[in-house]
C-alpha cells in the first residue's frame, strides 16, 4: 500500500506531538518539514526522517505531498492553507486558524472548493467520553451550559501579545467553546468581560489573564464559560443542564445524571493520535466524513472567540452573525 506523504509547517509546540503519530502510522511517512528555525526543522528530521525546508513555497514546489499539518502560531498562515489547497493537498490545521474572520472566512470557501480533505485540531471531540454525550444529548434540549478553562501562564512571546495571539480565549480556551458548539448547538450572541489582574508585571503582555465569556444559543439556551491562566495546575470540563439530566465531563471523565441513576465514562483514548489516524484514514478512503472537526466548521467556533473579543473591546454584546460585517479592529 502507498504511505501518504505528509509535510510539516511548523516543528515546534503541539507539531512534535503530530510528528510522532505521523511517524508511527503504517500508513503514512514524514517527508518534509518546514520551520522558519532551520535548526528546529533539522532536529526533528533527524528524529522522523524527511526533507528540510525554511520556506514554505520552497517546500511546496519541490515535494509531491499527499497532506499537510500547518502548525504555527495565529498570526502566521499567510497564504499556506490557499497554496495548499490549489495543489490539491489535504489539510490538517491547528487551531486557532487565525485571528482575522474575513481572511480564514475566505480561506475556507477556497478549501470547500477544492475538495481536500480538510480538518482542524478540535482534538477533545474524539474522547470517548465526547462522542457518548454527543449521542446521549441527540434528543435532548440543554438550557443552560457552562463551561471552564483554567490554566497557568504559558511563557511563550507570542503568546502575551494580543495582536499575535488573540489572547487565551482564541488561543486555548477555544477547546470548551468548541465542545460547548458541538454539544450544545450553535451560539447566537456573545458578552464578555476580560481583565489583566495577575501576571501585570509580565514585560511586553497585552492580554487578559481572567476572562469571563457569556453567550446565547439560537436556541435560547445559555451558557458561561471561565477562562485564566492565573493558576498553578490546569482544569478544564463543560456542564450541560437540561429538564431532569446533567452531562458533566471534567478532564476526560464523562458523568451523566438523571433522576435515580448516573452513568460514569473515563476516556482511555490518546485524541492527538485518534485525530491524526482518522484524518490519514479519511484521505486513503476519501471521506471527509470521518473528520470530526472539518475546516468550515472551526471556522464558526473561531466566530465565537473572535467575536468575544470584540465584545470585550467594545463593551457590547456581539451577534455572531453581525462578525463578517464588522471591520477588523488593527
Amino acid at each position: 500500500m502507498k504511505k501518504v506523504k505528509v509535510g510539516f509547517v511548523g516543528a515546534g509546540g503541539i507539531a512534535n506531538t503530530h510528528l510522532q503519530n505521523i511517524s508511527k502510522n503504517e500508513k503514512a511517512e514524514v517527508t518534509a518539514i518546514c520551520d522558519i528555525s532551520e535548526e528546529t526543522a533539522l532536529q526533528k528530521a533527524k528524529e522522523y526522517g524527511g526533507t528540510v525546508y525554511t520556506n514554505v513555497d520552497e517546500m511546496l514546489d519541490k515535494e509531491e505531498l499527499d497532506a499537510l499539518f500547518v502548525s504555527v502560531p495565529p498570526f502566521a498562515h499567510g497564504e499556506i492553507e490557499e497554496k495548499a489547497a490549489a495543489r490539491g493537498i489535504h489539510l490538517m490545521v491547528e487551531k486557532p486558524l487565525g485571528l482575522d474572520y474575513h481572511k480564514v472566512a475566505k480561506k475556507a470557501e477556497v478549501i470547500k472548493q477544492s475538495g481536500i480533505i480538510n480538518g482542524v485540531g478540535y482534538c477533545l471531540r474524539y474522547w470517548e467520553s465526547v462522542e457518548k454525550a454527543k449521542e446521549y444529548l441527540k434528543d435532548k434540549k440543554p438550557a443552560m451550559v457552562r463551561g471552564y478553562y483554567l490554566s497557568s501562564f504559558v511563557p511563550t512571546p507570542w503568546y502575551i501579545e494580543w495582536d499575535k495571539s488573540g489572547g487565551q480565549l482564541v488561543e486555548q480556551s477555544t477547546h470548551i467553546v468548541d465542545l460547548a458548539r458541538y454539544l450544545g448547538g450553535e451560539v447566537e450572541q456573545v458578552y464578555a468581560d476580560m481583565s489583566l489582574q495577575v501576571h501585570r508585571n509580565v514585560p511586553n503582555i497585552t492580554i487578559p489573564d481572567v476572562t469571563s465569556l457569556n453567550f446565547v444559543y439560537d436556541s435560547g439556551a445559555v451558557g458561561h464559560i471561565d477562562s485564566t491562566f492565573a493558576q498553578f495546575d490546569h482544569r478544564m470540563g463543560i456542564e450541560l443542564f437540561g429538564e431532569d439530566f446533567r452531562v458533566s465531563i471534567d478532564g476526560g471523565t464523562l458523568s451523566i445524571l438523571e433522576k435515580g441513576s448516573k452513568t460514569t465514562l473515563k476516556s482511555e483514548v490518546d485524541v492527538y493520535k485518534q485525530q491524526d489516524n482518522v484524518f490519514i484514514d479519511a484521505i486513503i478512503q476519501g471521506d471527509q466524513n470521518l473528520i470530526l472537526s472539518s475546516y468550515e466548521d472551526g471556522l464558526k467556533t473561531l466566530a465565537v472567540t473572535l467575536a468575544a473579543n470584540r465584545s470585550h473591546e467594545t463593551g457590547l454584546p456581539v451577534k455572531i452573525g453581525e462578525l463578517s460585517h464588522l471591520p477588523i479592529k488593527r
